[in-house]
């Protein structure tokens, strides 16, 4: 992580703004003015509270908001029943709770925007932060005999895509709950759609 100046009120209102407009529109859309705007500051005075620029910014909101993430998970998952169902519903009640990520927006637009070295560490915080606790999860349903899987990763990384992608459905076309829908989509992960 890097070293951040020290937070204020006025600092942490601007991170927060900075956090929700970059996961909205993304690192490109966003200004400095829509930042300061959105606190109602003047855009001058955003260089106080950040002094290394809009990259810089995202730099750290991203981090704080990976690293919330990684320790969101990783508390869902331990809290949980220690079967894979129990532990995969947490992770998704959890993930549910959070605004979306939109990490493929992240990765093929914000990332391309900022400098490489950066863009490679936030990548690499990102697994660590949202593939790896599912990963890990489903290692030790396999070591459990619970599951049985070739690419631990892979599955971590689908069941998570499949997830985020909920909070896309509309409001008007939910006809279950986003937690019942994960559920489903759960079971079906680990049973199949053969009929039984």
């Amino acid at each position: 992580m890097t070293e951040h100046p020290t937070n204020t009120e006025a600092r942490e209102r601007v991170l927060a703004a900075a956090e929700r407009l970059f996961a909205q529109k993304g690192y490109a859309t966003v200004t400095l003015r829509d930042i300061a705007a959105e606190v109602g500051i003047r855009h001058a005075s955003l260089y106080h509270h950040i002094p290394g620029g809009k990259e810089a910014l995202f730099i750290e909101v991203t981090e704080r908001m990976l690293e919330r993430h990684r320790s969101g998970l990783l508390q869902a998952l331990s809290a949980a029943e220690p079967t894979i169902y129990a532990q995969l519903c947490a992770a998704a009640d959890w993930l549910l709770s959070q605004p979306p990520l939109d990490l493929l927006r992240m990765v093929h637009a914000d990332m391309p925007s900022i400098a490489t070295e950066h863009a490679q560490r936030l990548e690499q915080l990102s697994y660590a932060a949202m593939i790896e606790p599912l990963e890990l999860t489903l290692i030790q349903a396999q070591q459990r005999g619970e599951v049985q899987l070739n690419n631990a990763g892979l599955v971590a990384g689908g069941l998570l895509g499949m997830l985020e992608a909920l909070h896309a459905v509309p409001e008007y076309a939910l006809e279950q709950s986003r937690s019942s829908m994960a559920y489903e989509l759960i079971d079906v992960l680990l049973h199949g759609l053969l009929a039984r």
